[in-house]
């Protein structure tokens, strides 16, 4: 029965790749993996338009990857500050942010892709941005949940709200973690350090 079984599990993976599934299949298969990890750069994720990225494209970069939403009462002020941030260092610095949004804290990211984008653009949003995710649970990315366990949080791991920042270094490893109440301009000391 058992054989019956790996065989099926196998020919069935076989079908789905040949349809172009591949990638669901193995992110499935991977979902564990992240304890494995030895940096960012070992993760990918997908843009707003679907397309899946290499983190590794972020090698040598001091990067900051933050949860966004589009309707929380610390919006503003953090699209704002990151905006001017990536501005600023990503040309003399080589700074990189990568954002994703995140509808897990009070409903605050219910748009789809299509909305999120939409909203992104009227604030001129020029760093990179992904697809929505889970930070928590079961079912978080497994980027995030890496990022939670190379950095606690205070009270334990888990992300207590929206605009969550990890500070990366240039070797894709998370060096610190901010909360929500930090205002991004406040990483600049933090950010010096490993330029």
């Amino acid at each position: 029965m058992l054989n019956h079984f790996k065989l099926f599990s196998l020919t069935t993976a076989a079908l789905f790749t040949s349809f172009g599934f591949k990638a669901t299949v193995m992110a499935s298969a991977n979902q564990d993996n992240w304890k494995e990890a030895k940096s960012i750069y070992d993760f990918s994720a997908k843009t707003l338009d679907g397309q899946e990225v290499s983190l590794e494209k972020y090698k040598g970069h001091v990067t900051i990857i933050v949860n966004v939403a589009s309707e929380c009462g610390y919006t503003k002020n953090h699209y704002d500050e990151l905006n001017e941030l990536y501005e600023e260092y990503s040309k003399t610095k080589g700074l990189r942010i990568l954002g994703f949004p995140c509808n897990q804290f009070g409903g605050q990211e219910p748009g789809d892709s299509v909305t999120i984008c939409s909203f992104i653009t009227q604030r001129n949003v020029k760093f990179d941005m992904f697809e929505k995710v889970d930070v928590n649970g079961d079912n978080a990315h497994p980027l995030w949940k890496y990022l939670k366990h190379m950095q606690g949080g205070t009270l334990g791991d888990f992300i207590k709200w929206n605009f969550t920042k990890f500070v990366i270094d240039k070797n894709g490893q998370p060096v610190a973690r901010f909360g929500p109440n930090v205002s991004p301009k406040e990483l600049i000391a933090t950010l010096e350090d490993y330029w």
